[in-house]
């Protein structure tokens, strides 16, 4: 089969589902690449006037109680979402089909597997990318980069057959030798900039700034990295630096996805990130005190919706 007529099904229409789906329609055409949702979330879609970059632009909706298995899913959607997505996608899931979650924190892939088999689940992290969603409109004028890899022996053919799709496709994309290490990286950036921002009302520029909001992102990625020694990952602070200055590449502007829900009066990820931190602190018996602020404050601002 050519990549042109390989199928592509996204759970979740959001930032990242948006940026992938123009992406690759814009290479492959729109003819095999659909979101999928309930009878409810479809008649909501197809109402709303989807935009990117200010262009107007349309996606295919399916009904996921009719869809066929197809070659690609992917899983872009919120954590308190992943739930009720496992059953969406359930019809589009095949011996064949290959599952890659493009969502933050280091557990998607392990609850996507539970319900679907390991052996179909590929490992990833998004990163890079300064993607903005307010409604139904998006902007970025970064596409960033998808980190692949594998952890299932086996997989190597279903990650061969990705990049290949990727590369007609003209996603950006990396295979990474130690996707473990840099998935629990991508987890410590985001424990510290995704939550520091919603927390202190802030964007990439106000968090690099001196001062409390600056100390808050430093004070929560040193914890993740004291956590991955526990948890025999073995981040560094070389890891972190790596990281801030990654952040530094982005638009002092911009912010990050649990900005934009708090901006936008939405429940965040917080149980992604400090949820995840403190519950397996508390494994560990190690101390965490600004994530436990973090998660705090982050509750108060959600309290008052």
């Amino acid at each position: 089969m050519s990549d042109h007529a390989k199928t592509t099904a996204i759970v979740g229409l959001g930032a990242l589902g948006m940026l992938y789906a123009s992406q690759i329609t814009a290479s492959l055409g729109p003819e095999n690449l659909f979101f999928l949702g309930d009878r409810e979330r479809m008649d909501r879609y197809r109402k709303m006037p989807f935009s990117i970059n200010g262009k107007p632009f349309s996606f295919r909706i399916e009904d996921c109680t009719k869809a066929r298995p197809v070659d690609f899913l992917i899983v872009a959607v919120k954590y308190g979402a992943l739930s009720s997505a496992l059953d969406t996608m359930n019809a589009s899931v095949g011996p064949d089909t290959t599952i890659l979650s493009v969502m933050n924190g280091i557990d998607s892939e392990e609850i996507i597997a539970e319900r679907f088999g390991r052996e179909k689940v590929l490992y990833c992290i998004a990163q890079g990318m300064n993607a903005m969603k307010f409604g139904s409109s998006l902007t970025y004028t970064r596409p960033g980069t998808l980190c692949l890899g594998t952890r299932t022996e086996g997989q190597e053919s279903r990650l061969k057959d990705l990049t290949r799709y990727f590369d007609k496709a003209g996603v950006s994309y990396t295979v990474e030798a130690d996707i473990v290490k840099r998935l629990w990286g991508k987890f410590m950036l985001n424990v510290g900039i995704n939550q520091t921002c919603m927390a202190f009302e802030t964007n990439y520029g106000g968090a690099l700034a001196p001062g409390e909001a600056y100390d808050s992102l430093m004070g929560a990625m040193k914890e993740v990295i004291s956590l991955s020694k526990k948890e025999g990952i073995g981040l560094s602070e070389e890891d972190m630096d790596f990281y801030i200055n990654l952040i530094k590449t982005l638009s002092p502007e911009s912010v990050p996805s649990m900005r934009q829900d708090g901006i936008a009066r939405r429940y965040s990820e917080v149980e992604m990130f400090s949820g995840v931190v403190r519950r397996l602190a508390a494994k560990h018996g190690l101390m965490v005190p600004v994530n436990d602020m973090l998660y705090k404050k982050i509750k108060e601002i959600e309290a008052a919706y």
